[in-house]
């Protein structure tokens, strides 16, 4: 390298930017073309990419066969968001240049960020049949069926580099960890525990141990769950995602304060979390403290009234409590958001009961069995009795008789039935 351009870099990497970038320019109008190639990197990693583009354009006309050269401007147009010129450069490189494979990595990466996954797809094959073990088709080949979500079909690619030392010393990847993420994704969560320890063994990155931790929990691996994320913790405690499956791991082992201490932790570094709101009701409820994780559930609702796992506990801790006037009420807080789920409107008919709203019971359990579950024995039960209390006696005895069908070991639902046909005679 230049001398003085190794001076630029070096006040650079000192803190000295201005001062860098200004000596690297000076240079740049007297050097020859390598340094002014070597110039360009440098201003595309400070982030110039505008220069770096120009010196790029300079040297390409002058060396129009070389193929590298367009690869460079298309990635710096792709940084410019001028995706149109990128795939411009991009298709002036010819099949026998060795910078083709390059470029049609490069085209499927815009093609499929542009939806054209089609397209995206026949470039990597394309290339493919021109090289077909190439590790760095294998590989982009892996991350594109990984990023479409074809988890299944991204898996064989990675695993033709995972082993593949020379291309891994070559680039910076980690197959292992893409393996591990496409078994997890697809639920083969000890294939993927297995892979995540091979990619974490070669480096440590947030969100491998991220996703190591979270495929832990999967299968109920608490301690792992938890080693892996208080690792990524130290690593980087701003990656705020971590904190309501670390405090749900300490929670499964019953370390009820420690898990108060990292949910704590979490809302002073992100206090727009639901998940950290719902944890922290979630402990303080297994505490013992009923009003506390019920305010907790209370502000997850009133950060996102959409939020049916809040929404669903808070409705069990009022029934619990048999606090139906408070069911009620949240009730017309989730229909003036325009929330509707079918679980609620049997909460609904049951605090309605409750509150000797008979009829209006009735509308609510017509609702809840029609829109939801018509096979949930519990609701059927209520709902026929509530028929049967407002003088329904056909439709209640009808809800009873569907109830029976299911369980039909039910004896004294029988009995009634008889019973109640019995006084019609």
């Amino acid at each position: 390298m230049n001398e003085k351009l190794q001076e630029a870099i070096q006040l650079i990497e000192q803190g000295k930017s201005e001062e860098g970038i200004q000596k690297a320019e000076k240079l740049v109008k007297e050097a020859d073309d390598e340094t002014k190639r070597t110039a360009a990197e440098l201003f595309y990693e400070l982030g110039l990419v505008d220069r770096s583009l120009e010196i790029i354009e300079e040297l390409m006309f002058r060396y129009p066969d070389h193929g590298e050269l367009f690869a460079f401007a298309a990635e710096c147009y792709g940084e410019l968001g001028k995706e149109d010129e990128a795939i411009e450069m991009l298709s002036e490189i010819k099949e026998d240049d060795p910078a083709f494979l390059q470029a049609q990595l490069l085209l499927a990466d815009i093609y499929q960020n542009q939806g054209l996954e089609e397209v995206a797809e026949q470039k990597l094959i394309q290339a493919q049949k021109l090289a077909p073990e190439e590790p760095v088709l294998q590989y982009g080949l892996g991350e594109f069926y990984l990023n479409r979500g074809d988890y299944l079909q991204s898996i064989p690619y990675f695993k033709k580099v995972v082993h593949n030392e020379k291309f891994l010393q070559d680039h910076p990847l980690n197959p292992a960890l893409r393996i591990a993420e496409a078994y997890s994704a697809t639920g083969q969560f000890e294939e993927a525990l297995d892979y995540y320890q091979q990619g974490l063994g070669k480096e440590e990155t947030p969100e491998g141990l991220f996703g190591f931790g979270i495929t832990a929990l999967q299968v109920k691996d608490y301690e792992t769950a938890t080693k892996q994320l208080i690792q990524l913790k130290d690593l980087d405690p701003d990656f705020t995602t971590l904190y309501p499956y670390l405090g749900k791991a300490l929670r499964e082992q019953s370390f009820l304060n420690e898990a108060l201490d990292i949910l704590q932790e979490g809302l002073k570094r992100d206090e727009f979390n639901e998940d950290l709101y719902l944890e922290m009701a979630k402990v303080q409820f297994l505490k013992g403290n009923g009003e506390a994780g019920k305010d907790f559930l209370q502000k997850v609702i009133a950060l996102n009234p959409s939020n049916v796992s809040a929404v669903k506990e808070l409705f069990v801790y009022f029934m619990e409590e048999e606090d139906y006037e408070d069911v009620l009420d949240l009730m017309e807080f989730l229909d003036d958001y325009g929330e509707y789920d079918p679980l609620f409107e049997r909460y609904k008919a049951k605090a309605l009961y409750e509150t000797d709203d008979l009829d209006g019971a009735v509308q609510a359990y017509e609702k809840a069995i029609e829109d939801g579950d018509d096979q949930d024995s519990t609701l059927l039960e209520e709902a026929g009795f509530a028929y049967l209390e407002v003088g329904k006696k056909k439709e209640g005895i009808s809800i009873l008789e569907k109830l029976l069908s299911l369980e039909p070991e039910r004896y004294d639902i029988e009995e009634r039935i008889i019973q109640l046909k019995q006084n019609d005679m």
